[in-house]
Order: structure tokens, then C-alpha cells, then sequence
């Protein structure tokens, strides 16, 4: 069975880090990281050779569970990709420690320091991790019923 691939944003003010499922929406792999005004050219592109079923938007929360003030540029983000693609469902996912896992990830797997100071790099980890737990939660749900 073939399904659209779903599409994960990392988003902030400087980069936008993207992470992608394979068709069978098993795995997260961290794609690119394209600056806020590059996006749109981006993910039009992108969507014109990969289908993509839906969009995981990492969600800024802070420790207490209150909303962060990310989200005065997070939310608008929402709103434009939502208007732009209105037939694809968007997901919001708790982004809480994203970064710190995707510098532990780097560390564990022998990235360079040099290599780890590359914040882009840094951005599509996150990105993947955001999707990669989506889709763990997702399976979780499925398995509970």
C-alpha cells in the first residue's frame, strides 16, 4: 500500500529544518534546511515530485506546559502553509528538547565538533526527531485500540 509522505518543519526565524517519512511512513530522515524565505520555492518543488500527505509542525512549548512566545511567528507560519494547502492535514508535535537530542545524537554518532557547530545540520535532526516521535505516537495509538 502507497501513502504520501509526511512532512516534518523544524521552523525558526533563520532556518527551517525539514525531515521526510519514506512512502510506507515507517522512517524519519532528516531532508534539508532552507532558509524562511526560501521555503515556499522549496516546498513547492518539493511537492511537485513527492507526494506528501501531511505536514508535522514542530510545536514550541515551554517547561511548564505554557505556550512560548515562538509562537507569535509559529503560529502565522501555521496559518499560511494551512491556506496554502488546504487538503493536507497539519500536526502539531512538542519540539521540547529537539535540538539538545540532535547535538547528542551528532556526539554518539562521531560528528566532528567543527561539524556539530553547523546549525542547518543541526535544524533537519531536529526536524527528524520531531517526525520520528510522531510517528512512534502514532504507532503507539494504533496498537492500544
Amino acid at each position: 500500500m502507497f501513502m504520501g509522505r509526511i512532512l516534518a518543519i523544524d521552523y525558526g526565524t533563520k532556518r527551517i529544518g525539514l525531515a521526510v517519512t519514506d512512502p510506507l511512513q515507517m522512517f524519519a530522515s532528516p531532508l534539508n534546511t532552507v532558509s524562511p524565505e526560501d521555503f515556499d520555492s522549496f516546498i513547492e518543488d518539493y511537492m511537485k515530485s513527492e507526494e506528501v500527505e501531511a505536514f508535522v509542525v514542530g510545536y514550541p512549548v515551554q517547561m511548564n506546559n505554557k505556550p512560548s512566545e515562538a509562537l507569535n511567528y509559529i503560529n502565522p507560519f501555521i496559518k499560511k502553509l494551512n491556506k496554502t494547502f488546504p487538503d493536507k492535514d497539519i500536526h502539531l508535535a512538542d519540539e521540547r528538547y529537539t535540538s539538545r537530542m540532535a547535538l547528542r545524537i551528532m556526539i554518539d554518532g562521531g560528528v566532528k565538533k567543527k561539524d556539530r557547530q553547523d546549525k542547518s545540520m543541526v535544524d533537519k535532526i531536529s526536524a527528524s526527531i520531531i517526525l520520528q516521535s510522531f510517528l512512534d505516537n502514532r504507532s503507539n495509538k494504533k496498537t492500544l485500540k
